[in-house]
C-alpha cells in the first residue's frame, strides 16, 4: 500500500511473520504444505551458490542450479487445493481466482504510463515493460489451462527465464515479513472512550517548513494534542486504542466498524518527510524482548500490560501519516491499484520490476486442525505491486495477508528468510 509499511518483525519490532497461536478452527487453510519441523531455522539450509555481484538487485540464474541448490525444489508452484481438478473445492475455486485477479490488477497497470515510466528507468538489462507484460499473459493462459501442478512447473522451466533478487548478502537470501488491512472500532465523533484521531492531510502540507514538525509535536506525547496546533479540524475520526491509531499509520489503510453502525474505509493521503521507525526494533534495543521472540501478538500485548511506554515508543516514529475516506474500496497497493490477500507482495521498487510475476519461498502461518497458527514452508506465485517505508534493498520483501483479525494475527507472525525469484518469457 502507499504506506509505511510495519515489516512486524523488522519494522514494528524487530519484524512481519514459530510462535502458537491459538484461533478459531473456523479459518480453514486453502493449502496443504509441509510443516516446518520446531528445529527449522534459516542457517538449516543448504548453502546456495553466491549469485554474480555486479551491483544488480536481480541476477539471472539457471533451472537447474535452482533445483540442486534450494531445500524448497519440490515445492515449486505446487498450490494443493488450488489444483483440486477433480473434486474442486469452493476454497481451490477462490483461490485460482484471487491469483488471476491479482494478475489481472498488474496487466492492468502494465498499460500505463505510469507504468512506461517506471521501466525506462528499470536497471536490469532484459526486464523490460514489453517482457513482463507478456510474461504475464503467458503465465495468465497457463493458470487457465494447465490440468496439474507438474504440468504448468514443466511450463514454467521450458518457457520462463528466472531472475532471483540478490537479496541481503549477495546470496539471495530475503527477509520476509507480512502486512494487513486492519479493521477497528471507530467513531466519528470524540467520545470519553473514542480519544485517538487520524487526521486528514491538511491543505497545505506540501508548503510545511522542513524539517518537518515531529509526530510528538504534532499529536502530543500522549497522542490527544492535535487539536493544539495545526491538526486541528483535520480530524478524520476516532479510535479508542492508541496503538491502534499508531498501527493503521502503519498499516497505510483500514476498515473502520463506526459506532453508527456503518463503515468506514481509509487510506494514506500523505505523510511527513521523515524514516519510518519501527517500535518494535526500539523494544529490542532497549532490552524488553529479543528479536527472535517479537510478534505482532506480543507487541500488543506488552503495550496493553505497559501503557505508559506508548509515550516513550511511539514517538520515536516521526514518521506521521494523514488519510482519507476510500468509500469501500479495497486496500489499495503502491501502483494504485487493489493488492490481493496472499498475492501481492512489496517490494523495493527502486529495485524491483513493478506489477511482475514473482515466485516466493518461504514460511507462512496457517492454522492447524487444533485452530492454532503454525508456519509451514511454502512456494506461490505473487504478483510485485506495493511498496512501504521500512522496505528497503533487495532483501526485503513484505506480503499482504488480507483484512480482518486473523490476516493481523498471520501477519504478525510472519518472520522468516527466503528467497525472491520473478519469472520472464524467454526472449
Amino acid at each position: 500500500m502507499v504506506k509505511a509499511i510495519a515489516a512486524f518483525a523488522f519494522s514494528l519490532g524487530a519484524v512481519a511473520s514459530v510462535a502458537v497461536l491459538s484461533l478459531p478452527t473456523s479459518d480453514a487453510t486453502a493449502h496443504q504444505h509441509q510443516t516446518v519441523p520446531a528445529a527449522y531455522t534459516p542457517e538449516t539450509q543448504p548453502p546456495r551458490p553466491l549469485l554474480a555481484s555486479n551491483h544488480l538487485p536481480l541476477q539471472p540464474v539457471s533451472w537447474a542450479d535452482l533445483e540442486a541448490s534450494t531445500p524448497f525444489a519440490s515445492l515449486l508452484g505446487i498450490e494443493d487445493q488450488f489444483w483440486d481438478r477433480n473434486a474442486p473445492t469452493a476454497a481451490a475455486s477462490h483461490d485460482r481466482q484471487m491469483l488471476l485477479t491479482a494478475i489481472d490488477h498488474s496487466l492492468r497497470y502494465l498499460r500505463t504510463s505510469a507504468a512506461a515510466s517506471a521501466y525506462r528507468q528499470y536497471p536490469v538489462p532484459g526486464v523490460t515493460l514489453n517482457r513482463v507484460r507478456r510474461s504475464l499473459e503467458r503465465f495468465r493462459q497457463l493458470v487457465l489451462t494447465a490440468q496439474s501442478p507438474t504440468e504448468l512447473r514443466s511450463a514454467v522451466i521450458q518457457e520462463f527465464d528466472v531472475y532471483q533478487s540478490v537479496g541481503r548478502d549477495g546470496q539471495g537470501t530475503v527477509a520476509f515479513t507480512g502486512y494487513f488491512e486492519p479493521t477497528y472500532a471507530a467513531s466519528r465523533t470524540p467520545t470519553p472512550e473514542y480519544r485517538y484521531p487520524l487526521y486528514r492531510v491538511p491543505a497545505n502540507l506540501n508548503r510545511w517548513p522542513r524539517p518537518h514538525p515531529t509526530r510528538a509535536q504534532l499529536e502530543g506525547i500522549d497522542g490527544l494534542q492535535g487539536s493544539q496546533n495545526q491538526l486541528r479540524g483535520l480530524e478524520l475520526v476516532w479510535l479508542r486504542d492508541r496503538f491502534e491509531a499508531f498501527l493503521v499509520q502503519v498499516q497505510g489503510s483500514a476498515r473502520l466498524q463506526l459506532t453508527d453502525g456503518s463503515t468506514m474505509t481509509v487510506g494514506v493521503a500523505g505523510h511527513t518527510d521523515y524514516p519510518y521507525v519501527g517500535v518494535g526494533r526500539e523494544l529490542v534495543n532497549a532490552g524488553k524482548f529479543r528479536l527472535e521472540d517479537l510478534s505482532l501478538p506480543v507487541l500488543i500485548q506488552y503495550f496493553q500490560d505497559n501503557p505508559a511506554d506508548l509515550n516513550a515508543y511511539l514517538p520515536r516514529n516521526n514518521r506521521f501519516v494523514f488519510f482519507r475516506e476510500t468509500a469501500g474500496a479495497p486496500a489499495t497497493g503502491s501502483l494504485g491499484l487493489p493488492v490481493t490477500a496472499e498475492r501481492s507482495i512489496a517490494t523495493d521498487k527502486s529495485l524491483m520490476p513493478p506489477g511482475a510475476l514473482a515466485l516466493i519461498q518461504t514460511q507462512i502461518p496457517y492454522a492447524n486442525a487444533q485452530g492454532q497458527l503454525e508456519s509451514r514452508l511454502v512456494s506461490r506465485y505473487v504478483l510485485d505491486q506495493d511498496t512501504g517505508g521500512a522496505i528497503r534493498g533487495a532483501g526485503r520483501v513484505d506480503l499482504f495477508m488480507g483484512t480482518g483479525a486473523l490476516a493481523g494475527d498471520r501477519a504478525g507472525l510472519i518472520n522468516a528468510t527466503g528467497q525472491l525469484y520473478y519469472l520472464l518469457l524467454r526472449n
